[in-house]
């Protein structure tokens, strides 16, 4: 095929694209202006600066627009409004690049929080010696929201460490291989009075947003942990804070916020027994450079006119089991710390 064009809207560091040379024009954008100028030259856009809304701000300008936008997130929510939803642009995903290192994420909250290193580290900063007893983790029970790749990896994850998991998605799947029996959503009302850790990492669609609210951590057991790796819009916040300051909660811990970066006057940072974290569970050393390969090997895919992996289904929001590549059908993707 001749010659494409890529479109890379920036963040710092710039991908490592050397692939692509001989093979691909590559041009970079820094923010909306610049990309709306030169939507109408590219065939692919990769939208490395996935927490920016410029490419919502850019799309709706006139002339050609390219036929495949591939974002380095696994959350698309930033994407789907209507130009692009209509549009016959191809969308992917970083689908896959995050999944062990949120679920390592999640893993070392559910043993901080039950074997409250924290308080630990606050005694020890205060050189206190008071002995506590903990909780177990063994034989605790979770509710993990979300059976995409992420969900379903940090369900795995929390079964080894002797956790009995509940998988959620969009519908129920009662022959799972792995869990046996995935819960539709709507069960979450009976799931969460049982739950000692709820795990949210569902995709954020209009059906998620604000999905925990007072009414649902009211349902949570007062011995119960929240933890939300998805994205900020699935919680109410200040019905979380309400919660965390009642007593409702035994504690949360949060990597997602509605506002990123997290305001300094947020009541959040005060929250009793909430940990705070900025954005960070699927960043490991090198990630970016996995983003990057992850990409060029889809672009591989594009040259050669073979089908994408991780095609997001415009209508769901997320990658169905459909899509090449994707592994196991499930119906819940989910949202990278993006």
């Amino acid at each position: 095929m001749p010659e494409s064009c890529v479109l890379v809207l920036d963040a710092d560091p710039l991908p490592r694209l050397d692939r692509l040379a001989g093979r691909a024009r590559v041009l970079h954008a820094d923010g909306a202006a610049a990309l709306a100028r030169q939507l109408p030259q590219a065939d692919v856009l990769l939208v490395w600066d996935f927490g920016s809304d410029a490419v919502r701000e850019a799309w709706p300008g006139a002339g050609a627009h390219p036929a495949w936008v591939h974002t380095a997130s696994a959350g698309v929510d930033r994407l789907l409004f209507p130009e692009l939803l209509s549009a016959p642009t191809i969308i992917t995903n970083a689908r896959g690049v995050f999944d062990r290192p949120i679920a390592e994420y999640v893993a070392g909250l559910v043993l901080a929080m039950a074997k409250d290193f924290p308080g630990s580290w606050k005694l020890q900063q205060e050189r206190r010696w008071r002995h506590r007893e903990t909780f177990k983790v063994y034989g605790s029970r979770a509710v993990v929201i979300g059976s995409g790749p992420i969900g379903r990896r940090i369900g795995s994850t929390l079964m080894a460490l002797g956790v009995d998991v509940t998988l959620t998605g969009r519908r129920e799947h009662p022959g799972d291989p792995e869990f046996g029996r995935v819960r539709a959503a709507d069960d979450l009302p009976v799931l969460l009075p049982e739950a000692d850790w709820v795990v949210c990492a569902a995709p954020l669609t209009e059906a998620t947003r604000g999905l925990f609210d007072a009414d649902a951590f009211a349902r949570m057991k007062p011995t119960a942990h929240f933890i939300n790796i998805g994205r900020g819009g699935h919680v109410v916040e200040p019905d979380l804070a309400a919660a965390l300051h009642a007593g409702a909660l035994a504690g949360a811990a949060l990597d997602v916020f509605a506002t990123e970066p997290l305001p300094a006057d947020s009541p959040l940072w005060d929250a009793p027994g909430l940990i705070v974290s900025p954005h960070m569970s699927g960043d490991t050393f090198g990630w970016r450079d996995d983003l990057a390969e992850q990409f060029l090997d889809n672009f591989d895919r594009w040259a050669a006119g073979a089908p994408l992996f991780n095609v997001v289904d415009k209508r769901l929001g997320y990658v169905s089991g459909d899509s090449p590549g994707t592994g196991a059908a499930t119906d819940g993707g989910e949202g990278k710390p993006t």
